[in-house]
């Protein structure tokens, strides 16, 4: 097989013709839905979650330390360390006004400078859930009476600062498990280089 270009390593949109399309489970943040696409060797039926999106926030300090505040995730039956962190409440919702919504109720505090660290699909095999994680710097607390009383899974999170350099080390030998904690301590740490100066403004297109 003929290698291509190294340029072309680049990924685009693009979709093959949907033939027939049932939804099979219609949730409150999600559904199943299973397709039989056209593929040009024939048509095969494919399951996949139709997700909204989710975005993270790495959030750095003055001495860039990371922000992280641990949580119980059912599905994984795991209390994870992970940073700010949410749905978009609308596939159409402006994911930096969900980021800074997020920050705010999850971690009181607010950031005077926003970035795009990296965007991903968590299970392109089987879902649609793209994840938008940001920078924010500039960071700023919130008086008491202004905070947000959280509830479920978030009610009274712990939270700690840690060098960046240290979740870093802790991804790569297997102590931390959140794919935003995962792709966000990465790309921070890789991007902080020069300077932050190649990561995308915040209002930059997602994918």
């Amino acid at each position: 097989m003929p290698a291509n270009p190294p340029e072309d390593a680049v990924d685009r949109r693009n979709t093959y013709r949907v033939l027939d399309s049932h939804t099979r489970y219609d949730g409150q943040k999600w559904s199943i839905r299973t397709d039989t696409v056209a593929l040009p060797a024939g048509s095969v039926q494919r399951d996949l979650v139709v997700h909204p999106g989710a975005v993270g926030i790495v959030c750095l300090d003055e001495d860039e330390r990371m922000l992280l505040l641990q949580q119980y995730r059912h599905p994984a039956e795991a209390t994870l360390w992970e940073p700010p962190a949410g749905l978009l409440d609308a596939p159409d919702e402006d994911p930096l006004a969900a980021a800074q919504r997020e920050l705010y109720e999850e971690a009181h505090c607010r950031a005077a400078d926003w970035r795009v660290l990296v965007d991903a699909f968590s299970t392109p095999g089987s879902s649609s859930e793209l994840l938008r994680v940001y920078l924010a710097r500039g960071i700023s607390g919130i008086d008491d009476i202004e905070r947000y009383q959280g509830e479920h899974e978030e009610v009274d999170m712990p939270l700690t600062w840690v060098p960046l350099e240290d979740v870093v080390r802790r991804v790569l030998d297997g102590r931390l498990h959140n794919p935003m904690t995962v792709m966000g301590a990465l790309a921070a740490y890789a991007a902080r280089a020069d300077g932050f100066e190649a990561l995308r403004p915040a209002d930059a297109p997602r994918f």
